[in-house]
């Protein structure tokens, strides 16, 4: 699974190619911060059962947060967001949204699923696979799958973390790992996150 590094990393990508001029540590902060909120349902996991990849990881999160800063930003008359922070707060808001979605729930949807639309509709969701080209079978896809097991809800499925290594009590000598980095891959994200980042305030130092 994606460690938090990996989401922060890709979250700090999303805040360097959308903050534009409003870029700067504060709004970083804010857009890192929103990243990360869906992995605090680790925590509510120790005490509901199934809670870890489903109560902050579901996309109705970002959808009714998206709805709400529209009807504000977009349909109001006058949008309270506005007011209070100006046109530097709608745009940190929209990207915290986009960095919430894709920095931190839709990894964790393609590396071993999330409840997606929980609670909505209890089912946890993999979008993993792979698409190719063969010159025998033609187009094969694997990312929809329709005879994949429907049947993982809050009530069987448990995600491991340090945190909650298994459900249920643990022994006093359970090992708790709390990942960093699981694959070369991750770790070109998290060097890629690294870097576009440090060449923002880089430049924002440089800029008169």
């Amino acid at each position: 699974m994606p460690s938090t590094v990996v989401h922060l990393a890709i979250g700090g990508t999303v805040a360097a190619a959308l903050l534009g001029d409003e870029f700067d540590r504060r709004a970083v902060a804010v857009v890192l911060a929103a990243t990360a909120v869906p992995d605090l349902d680790t925590f509510v996991g120790l005490a509901v059962q199934g809670a870890h990849r489903a109560l902050l990881h579901t996309l109705v999160l970002p959808a009714v947060t998206g709805v709400a800063l529209t009807y504000d930003t977009r349909l109001r008359g006058r949008s309270r967001l506005h007011d209070r922070w100006g046109d530097r707060g709608v745009r940190v808001a929209w990207v915290a949204l986009a960095a919430l979605l894709v920095g931190g729930i839709l990894p964790d949807l393609m590396t071993n699923g999330v409840n997606a639309f929980y609670p909505l509709y209890d089912r946890f969701l993999t979008v993993d696979g792979e698409l190719l080209l063969s010159n025998q079978r033609g187009v094969v896809q694997t990312f929809v799958d329709l005879t994949a097991d429907p049947k993982r809800t809050t009530e069987n499925t448990h995600y491991w973390t340090g945190v909650d290594p298994s459900p249920g009590a643990e022994p006093e000598n359970v090992e708790r790992i709390f990942p960093v980095v699981r694959s070369g891959f991750q770790l070109l994200v998290i060097v890629l996150g690294v870097f576009t980042l440090g060449a923002r305030f880089r430049d924002e130092r440089r800029t008169p």
